[in-house]
């Protein structure tokens, strides 16, 4: 890509060229850089918007998803008429839009293992948008093995954090954090919630982290890790260094190749050995007068929104608390938004003596999306 600018370059980042640190020599390595963003969600939407909008010659996306109504508070990237739709497709069309002078390069796939390694090759620079720690961890590993500089963010509730990881050298992601925690020890953002603003702001940060590293040019987050804490409105920035026992970085590494990694925040079901219920049996049942116990186990904000006929209503925080409120003889069906706390819920039952426990698959999306389309969704 030639790095000399046309006129409608020139006026277009005529506010960045004013800069010193930038100027025509800056805004020439913006043109001739590549910056993969895998997750165009809460993250990726101000993170792609503001790449764009800067000038990197080339910007690829890997995205699978497609966009729902209950995400648009925070993924600022699309808009109500977009629901439904390949996220890729519209941000595409979003980011054009917003800039016609830059390459774009659509990846619509799930990052895995197998393709995670030839995705990363062909770009200069990575930032992760993901939002679960199986992503996390094995786009550090491939980074980490294809020596990429990747820019981190994860946002929770009213929290944020960035860090940049391999600069030069520099320490990873498992330098910080060794091993993933358990799939149930971090609700997802569909569970606790988040504030949609500070999906902005720290993409917003990955996004200034991603420039600066291009232009070679401020203190990058290497080896330290910015905090964000909306509610106080509180920035901390904490150093940690590279680990020479680091499992994929350090003097003796013992992570060689990629394995994906069972592992998410998202509340996946496991069905293996577990006793469950689809939608439409339950509903059918129901119908036939069968005398059943829906347990509902979300928290109380969600039960305001949305909740079947007749459930009795334990979060699922409480329910060691208050799981003697409950027959120990009666037939349960427990049920949450879509089925990831329900059986967390059930699986404590059953330790508590009770028999006769079902799991509602899908939970109440499910129900909405197989019995009962009038049902608020969220």
């Amino acid at each position: 890509m030639s790095s000399a600018l046309s006129n409608s370059e020139l006026l277009r980042y005529s506010r960045q060229l004013l800069l010193p640190e930038v100027s025509l020599a800056g805004q020439a390595k913006l043109k001739n850089a590549s910056v993969l963003l895998i997750g165009a969600g809460g993250l990726g939407s101000p993170a792609l918007l503001y790449l764009a909008a800067a000038g990197i010659g080339r910007i690829g996306i890997a995205e699978f998803d497609r966009v729902d109504r209950s995400n648009l508070q925070r993924q600022i990237l699309y808009s109500d008429s977009d629901v439904g739709a390949p996220k890729i497709e519209r941000a595409l069309t979003r980011l054009r839009a917003l800039n016609p002078e830059i390459e774009l390069s659509p990846h619509e796939l799930r990052v895995q293992a197998d393709n995670v390694i030839d995705l990363i090759s062909a770009y200069d620079l990575i930032i992760d948008g993901s939002d679960n720690f199986a992503t996390r961890y094995l786009i550090n590993d491939a980074c980490v093995l294809s020596k990429k500089t990747l820019v981190h963010g994860a946002i929770y509730r009213f929290e944020g954090q960035v860090t940049v990881l391999g600069f030069k050298g520099g320490p990873c992601y498992r330098c910080l954090f060794p091993e993933a925690p358990s799939a149930d020890a971090v609700p997802n953002c569909a569970e606790a919630g988040v504030l949609g603003v500070i999906a902005g702001i720290i993409g917003s940060v990955q996004a200034s982290e991603a420039l600066k590293v291009i232009l070679e040019i401020g203190q990058i987050l290497s080896g330290k890790l910015l905090l964000c804490d909306a509610l106080s409105m509180r920035f901390d920035t904490l150093s940690f260094s590279k680990n020479v026992d680091c499992a994929v970085c350090g003097s003796n590494p013992k992570i060689k190749t990629l394995e994906d990694l069972i592992v998410s925040c998202k509340s996946e079901e496991k069905t293996a050995n577990m006793k469950i219920i689809a939608p439409r049996e339950l509903d059918a049942e129901l119908k036939s007068g069968r005398n059943l116990l829906l347990l509902d186990v979300r928290n109380h904000e969600e039960v305001a929104l949305c909740r079947l006929p007749q459930s009795t209503h334990i979060p699922l925080p409480e329910l060691p608390a208050r799981f003697k409120e409950l027959d120990p003889s009666a037939e349960i069906v427990v049920y949450c938004k879509s089925g990831g706390r329900s059986m967390r819920a059930m699986q404590f039952l059953e330790s508590q003596g009770f028999q006769k426990t079902r799991n509602l698959t899908g939970g109440i999306l499910g129900w909405a999306h197989e019995v009962d389309p009038s049902l608020p969704t969220y």
